[in-house]
């Protein structure tokens, strides 16, 4: 009886340390969200943000991280391999693109999978899929407006959809690929729920800011742009509510929101003083409060890891929000969305693990959505080998508040488009290019900012030193010229040498 009663205390207290070493993982990454959208990171933001403020409340803010790129897709990929994108590709995947993927790629998911997780995907997928395999036959494209677009009978809805998230990793997905992007209906696990039977007809719809931005393709009869976000938090409601204490599970949730078109439902409008984008922000706030507390009603929110970022900085609309509602998506910085300005680049990053990250901390470390990978890796205890997240830090001593040796990164690299780079180390910046702009700033913009237009395109770089010049405004390339050959030297070699970390 005595053996028997050890033998229950050792297998529980196994259990119990099991679980520790295996927290729940919960991703929320909103799509287009700026740096100074959030109230509690900007004291002068226009949008409340209630839920992200008690989330920031309760775990550790950096007001210093990064994504991969200013635009979707790359960024989605660095995030979920801790591999910079432009290893691989630097644009968007396209409608109906191919998998941004290699065959058995590690992810965060699979290496996930490994440890007995089970691992969900739900929302703004855009990371492709193989859509050649559903192509009829002779399938052409058709005239559809002013361009050409597949067409509702170039493809054999019954098959199912080969690259997508259950071939990187997850057990379930569940979303309309990107909301912009055809085909314009559901998409679960590789099967789509119902068959597009009509090409995309938005008559009699608007938008509440900016433009629908979608491209032509086919959809569901009946397909309302304006139940996506909805849908999505119920869905992710409901996967949590499906889980157990008993097996770990990894939820990542890709918000569709804030990115354009901005359409917040009806009862959100008005909440917030930035108009429609702000009210969009709003309810994206909301939907991520409803995870949350889906957590806590369930049981799991003492053992699950919470991060919150996004892909990229605001869109250009920000410019005009900025002088109609005195709302600056980006607060601070220089740079909108495509842009390698911090603006551009850097976003909202929340990371909340109960018991292990001291409440109310916040971090100037400079990090980058690359380091998600190495950090989940060691939590969990999994080695990766030298040759998958060749980009990846491991944060655990910056979210426990252990000591090490600062900064953490020795780099970071910032890239948008092919052959523009800037190079993040500690308090500088290193621009190889004359200007960090690609969403143009009107003139207005400048002089309501105080900005100075410092792009010269016989310029040869840029440098600032980001402690005394947050908005990017004063270049020292030419003061400082060892600086700029060393951190151009670093630039070159993480781009020749194919990693940015030691050999593990």
């Amino acid at each position: 009886m005595k053996r028997f009663a050890l033998f229950l205390v050792c297998t529980l207290l196994s259990l119990t340390t099991m679980s520790e070493e295996r927290p729940n993982i919960v991703i929320i990454y909103a799509d287009d969200m700026g740096h100074g959208d959030m109230s509690c990171q900007n004291p002068d933001s226009k949008i409340k943000t209630p839920a992200l403020d008690k989330l920031a409340s309760e775990g550790i803010r950096f007001t210093d991280g990064h994504s991969s790129s200013g635009i979707c897709s790359p960024s989605r990929y660095a995030l979920l391999t801790g591999n910079y994108h432009w290893r691989r590709q630097h644009g968007i995947v396209n409608s109906f693109g191919p998998s941004f993927f290699k065959p058995g790629e590690m992810t965060l998911a699979r290496m996930l999978k490994a440890k007995g997780y089970y691992t969900g995907a739900i929302g703004k997928w855009h990371l492709g899929w193989d859509w050649e395999s559903l192509k009829k036959p002779g399938a052409k494209l058709q005239k559809h407006g002013k361009k050409n677009a597949w067409g509702p009978d170039a493809f054999d809805w019954s098959k199912p959809i080969p690259g997508g998230p259950l071939d990187q990793g997850f057990d379930y997905y569940f979303g309309d690929g990107t909301i912009n992007f055809p085909p314009y209906c559901w998409v679960e696990n590789d099967k789509v729920t119902e068959v597009p039977t009509e090409m995309l007809d938005l008559k009699g719809m608007k938008t509440k800011e900016g433009g629908w931005e979608f491209r032509s393709g086919p959809m569901v009869k009946g397909w309302n742009p304006y139940d996506v976000l909805p849908e999505l938090g119920k869905k992710s409601v409901e996967f949590i509510n499906k889980q157990s204490k008993d097996k770990p599970f990894f939820l990542y949730f890709a918000l569709p929101s804030p990115h354009a078109p901005i359409i917040p439902n009806d009862e959100f409008d008005g909440k917030t003083a930035a108009g429609p984008y702000g009210d969009f922000v709003f309810q994206s706030d909301w939907i991520a409060g409803q995870v949350f507390e889906a957590l806590k009603t369930k049981g799991l929110e003492e053992n699950t890891l919470v991060i919150f970022s996004a892909d990229n900085g605001p869109e250009k609309y920000a410019f005009e929000r900025s002088r109609k509602f005195n709302h600056i998506s980006m607060g601070e910085l220089s740079g909108l969305k495509r842009d390698i300005w911090e603006g551009g680049l850097r976003v909202p990053f929340i990371v909340k693990w109960p018991g292990k990250i001291k409440p109310g901390t916040v971090s100037d470390e400079v990090i980058n959505q690359v380091d998600v990978m190495a950090t989940v890796a060691a939590i969990i205890d999994y080695k990766l080998s030298s040759e998958a997240a060749v980009d990846s830090y491991n944060l655990l001593p910056v979210l426990k508040g252990k000591d090490y040796k600062k900064p953490l990164r020795e780099a970071t690299v910032q890239n948008t488009f092919e052959n523009r780079y800037a190079l993040r180390q500690g308090d500088w910046v290193y621009l190889n290019t004359y200007s960090g702009e690609h969403s143009k700033a009107p003139k207005w913009f400048y002089e309501k900012t105080g900005y100075k237009k410092i792009a010269q395109k016989d310029g040869k770089g840029l440098l600032f030193n980001l402690k005394e010049d947050l908005s990017q405004r004063n270049n020292l390339y030419d003061k400082y010229p060892e600086k700029v050959k060393a951190m151009d030297a670093l630039l070159q070699q993480y781009r020749s040498d194919g990693r940015s970390i030691p050999q593990r």
